[in-house]
């Protein structure tokens, strides 16, 4: 792996991409910036780069990318402010999710450990609005600092921001900080909750397991199924695909987890072609068994022309 040198940032080439699959391509190209202005630098240099968060949601094609690839895990991005006496909290978009909730409930703020297990950045996880049986992250969202493909900054409250389900319409905008407000309560009443909501995880989850979490958004019904829910029910992506009867579904060496339907895991010598094409099976399998289009929550990078 070489190095190239622009004006204060540096670029690999041919960079690994982490990603929790374990699978995938390289970054032709990869800047860790540690500042906002050499951010800005990076946006110069291609202005549709991609942004790597924790690697938790995202799955790289074979062939890797040929745009820019940011990892904001260091620097300004990775620094936490935290006001104990009125809950609010400033987090850098590169700051591991679990890292800030154990921060939090040690000393004694609440809000956040509903995500316990969640593996995310600050940033990703606000892109998304990450959540799940117990809240989503909108909840305690106060404010985003970002910065758009022109490279100008922004602050947006939480009122002007379209958060969904497993959305924020926040894509097109480099997420650079996020303040969130905070309940200040007891740290071992925290500490408790933070523990049930992590054994429900490893209850109904195969957390020790190569995957990237749910790789289905749980979708809406567009008309009622016997058995299955009610029109313009949200139902389990993960019970469709089970009644599918796909749990256990290869190809290669990427498999749907026996544990839960959701979740794609990756055994020795998978590769991320592997990923794609049993995702694609698994959508297929679904919409011809129930005829319902099931909407990808991974994110695939793929190589363009």
């Amino acid at each position: 792996m070489m190095s190239t040198r622009a004006p204060s940032v540096a670029i690999e080439t041919d960079a690994p991409i982490p990603t929790w699959f374990g699978v995938g391509g390289t970054a032709d190209r990869l800047a860790r910036p540690s500042s906002i202005e050499e951010l800005r630098q990076c946006v110069g240099l291609d202005p549709d780069l991609h942004i790597l968060g924790d690697g938790a949601n995202l799955l790289v094609d074979d062939a890797g990318v040929r745009e820019l690839v940011v990892d904001l895990s260091g620097g300004v991005f990775k620094e936490v402010a935290v006001h104990d006496e009125t809950g609010f909290v400033v987090a850098g978009s590169g700051v591991r999710l679990p890292q800030l909730i154990n921060e939090c409930v040690r000393r004694g703020l609440g809000g956040l450990e509903a995500l316990a297990g969640i593996p995310a950045s600050v940033g990703g996880a606000v892109v998304m609005n990450a959540g799940g049986a117990f809240g989503e992250i909108r909840e305690t969202v106060l404010r985003v600092h970002a910065m758009d493909r022109a490279g100008r900054e922004h602050a947006i409250d939480r009122t002007h921001i379209d958060f969904g389900y497993r959305r924020s319409r926040l894509n097109h905008l480099i997420i650079t900080s996020v303040e969130f407000t905070l309940s200040p309560g007891d740290p071992e009443t925290l500490r408790k909750r933070l523990r049930e909501c992590m054994e429900y995880k490893k209850n109904t989850q195969p957390l020790k397991d190569d995957s990237a979490g749910c790789v289905f958004k749980n979708p809406t019904l567009a008309g009622a199924i016997e058995g299955v829910g009610d029109e313009g029910q949200r139902v389990s992506a993960g019970m469709l695909i089970d009644r599918a009867g796909l749990k256990g579904a290869r190809v290669g060496g990427a498999e749907v987890s026996a544990r839960h339907g959701n979740f794609v895991v990756t055994r020795e010598g998978a590769t991320a072609r592997d990923v794609i094409e049993l995702i694609a099976r698994v959508r297929e399998g679904v919409e011809q068994r129930f005829g319902v289009t099931l909407e990808r929550e991974v994110v695939v990078w793929e190589r363009s022309s």
